[in-house]
């Protein structure tokens, strides 16, 4: 199995499989993933996303982790809708930062008529601007993914969470099912895949590796794999779960980096909380994109001076277009 892990890549895991990748001495498991990684990306280039919240708060689902739930009060300052000027000044500083993505994120179930037409706006914006664009809007119809592919969009976010089994734990409002169409229509339209899921919500080993199981079982792997540490947010259902495992993470990273191993491995949320030798090991384990900027779409985010020195001390280098 060990080898095959190391040769092109398959769709056609087993939960088992995957399983037994978890279960392998950690020292093992890190050297298989860099293994894999040397092959398909030069193991010290790392792609920079910058992502905005295009509109924040009063959303209907009741995603556990998520502060801006209407369901929660966590706090959060609400905002509608920002300006398409708005969303291009902060993308055309983020490329000047070293961006090479720029990711918008609305707080929606699905987007509506009208603000769909600015959004449309918008990735047409940033993509002549010479970036790669991202969205990440809720469940899209099968006529709305090909309006955004149409529009220029490259990619599509929409992450699966957890696992099937799990993920009634985490949300009701919507069905593991409803985020599977919402793939199939961003893949329909001929746009890439972001899609990952969140590490530390309750989960056992098993969900986090049928989790991965879904993404790697998938026709086309997605092209960006998002793993999340949860950010235990005061007023959200999950403030008061325990502290994620960093090893266990790592060989979150380390088992999706093998599974996929043409994807961007990209350490996402919670990245903040995380030490330099926690985000070492997770570069060495096939990590190979972050998000850049101080903050996510509400929550915190490493400084960007902070990112340049561990940079620097990694001799890691932005990854260009």
């Amino acid at each position: 199995m060990h080898q095959a892990a190391v040769s092109a890549p398959r769709h056609d895991w087993t939960v088992e499989e995957v399983r037994a990748l978890f279960a392998m001495p950690f020292n093992d498991l890190l050297f298989l993933a860099a293994s894999v990684h040397r092959r398909h990306f030069d193991a010290n280039k790392v792609q920079l996303s910058r992502l905005l919240s295009i509109k924040t708060g009063s959303c209907p689902e009741d995603c556990k982790y998520c502060p801006q739930s209407a369901h929660y009060n966590t706090g959060l300052e609400k905002e509608q809708l920002i300006e398409v000027g708005s969303v291009l000044s902060a993308a055309a500083k983020a490329k000047e930062e070293g961006a090479t993505r720029f990711c918008m994120g609305a707080a929606w179930r699905n987007p509506n008529d009208k603000d769909f037409t600015k959004v449309l706006r918008m990735v047409e914006g940033v993509k002549a601007l010479g970036m790669e664009s991202c969205a990440t809007l809720g469940m899209l119809t099968n006529d709305q993914a090909h309006a955004l592919a149409d529009a220029g969009l490259d990619y599509y976010n929409h992450n699966i969470d957890t696992s099937e089994e799990h993920y009634k734990e985490i949300i009701t409002t919507r069905t593991f099912q409803d985020r599977l169409e919402t793939l199939a229509n961003v893949r329909q339209a001929g746009m890439k895949v972001c899609c990952g899921g969140i590490v530390g919500m309750g989960e056992s080993e098993d969900d986090r590796a049928a989790m991965l199981t879904t993404l790697a079982t998938m026709d086309e792997h997605p092209e960006s794999v998002p793993v999340n540490m949860l950010i235990r947010v005061p007023g959200t259902p999950l403030e008061g779960v325990q502290d994620t495992d960093p090893l266990e993470f790592i060989r979150t990273v380390a088992v999706a980096r093998i599974l996929m191993p043409k994807s961007h491995v990209r350490i996402a949320a919670g990245r903040q909380a995380m030490s330099d030798e926690m985000q070492a090991m997770c570069f060495f384990a096939g990590c190979n994109s972050i998000f850049c900027g101080d903050v996510l779409l509400t929550a915190g985010n490493a400084a960007p001076n902070h990112d340049q020195s561990l940079f620097d001390r990694l001799g890691l280098q932005p990854e260009t277009l």
